[in-house]
């Protein structure tokens, strides 16, 4: 058994924001298993990580059904970590997972049917030792699934009593506006949407955080450091042998341009000025916004998820220099 306790203090270390409309309040950093936290990946670093947010108020994590690598195997990890160090806390902790893209073969096991969504649950449910999840997504839309049907499938899961919420991820901002009306039907309000949102990907500026807004969603953002491009790994120009642009799985060499690392560099002389680390003031530009709940972080060292949180305490963005920073977005 694990002697672990958390820190006493941890509750004084993060604000909470309320998500959207709702009872629930999250940390405004969260931290998300996407990577490093797969069969491949070393346990003992996992445990390191998931003690080191929790002993700092993170008390939201975030997985799917496919991530690891392989795919099932983040939320085995995190299933040993709750049996091992965190079960006497649950009630303490916001656990999330999802299902939209494949996780195993044949016609029911991808996109967005009934059958794939409350299958695939059921299947997170017993790889993580857990009665329910608090937040149950769905991860992408389907274009081929009624909409009705999909959402009708989350509100039976919670309706079931396999999750607290549900959400929705990657969804554009008039099918969002679609799924929340049907949802609010059901008896079964959608909670909070994840988006990819960062310095250098402001799709969800083109309607999607007045969709949140009106509709009382709360956002979590995803990739907020644009898969580690919005941090000092790559101002020397080399891509470091261990980083994600050197694996090229979500991010390829070839994205880590000559203007890209120019405009970093101006944007980290703005964080230095304000005595942050480039990446810290990444998370503050992206909590500013009011429909931003949470900031959902991935980290490979405990020192990464202590940066986030200092982020989250510090100052907010003054004007001069939120027009500093937009002025550098928008150079041609």
């Amino acid at each position: 058994m694990s002697h672990y306790q958390p820190d006493a203090h941890r509750y004084s270390c993060l604000p909470y924001r309320r998500c959207g409309r709702s009872g629930l309040k999250l940390p405004a950093v969260s931290l998300g298993l996407w990577h490093n936290f797969g069969g491949v990946d070393r346990f003992e670093n996992a445990r390191a990580l998931v003690r080191c947010a929790f002993d700092h108020g993170i008390t939201h994590f975030d997985l799917a059904n496919n991530y690891g690598p392989p795919p099932g195997s983040a939320e085995e990890t995190f299933g040993a970590l709750l049996a091992g160090d965190l079960k006497p806390w649950r009630d303490e902790l916001v656990i999330s997972t999802k299902a939209g893209y494949t996780m195993w073969p044949g016609p029911y096991g991808d996109w967005g049917s009934r059958k794939y969504l409350v299958a695939s649950l059921d299947q997170s449910l017993r790889r993580m030792g857990l009665d329910y999840v608090d937040i149950f997504y769905h991860h992408r839309p389907d274009p081929e699934t009624p909409l009705e049907e999909t959402m009708a499938a989350l509100a039976h899961i919670v309706k079931s009593g396999k999750a607290l919420y549900v959400g929705l991820s990657n969804y554009p901002a008039e099918l969002t506006r679609r799924a929340a009306a049907l949802l609010r039907e059901l008896g079964t309000p959608c909670l909070i949407h994840q988006p990819r949102y960062s310095m250098l990907d402001r799709w969800v500026e083109g309607g999607l955080l007045d969709a949140l807004a009106d509709e009382g969603i709360g956002g979590i953002a995803f990739s907020p450091l644009a898969q580690g491009v919005l941090t000092d790994r790559y101002f020397g120009g080399e891509i470091p042998a261990d980083s994600r642009a050197a694996r090229g799985a979500f991010l390829k060499p070839e994205q880590i341009t000559a203007e890209k690392l120019a405009l970093v560099r101006a944007l980290n002389d703005i964080a230095a000025a304000r005595g942050q680390k480039l990446a810290q003031m990444a998370l503050s530009w992206l909590l500013r916004q009011p429909a931003i709940s949470s900031v959902l972080i991935g980290a490979s060292r405990p020192e990464q998820i202590l940066d986030a949180v200092g982020a989250a305490n510090a100052a907010p963005l003054a004007q001069d220099e939120l027009a500093a920073i937009e002025a550098l977005l928008r150079k041609p």
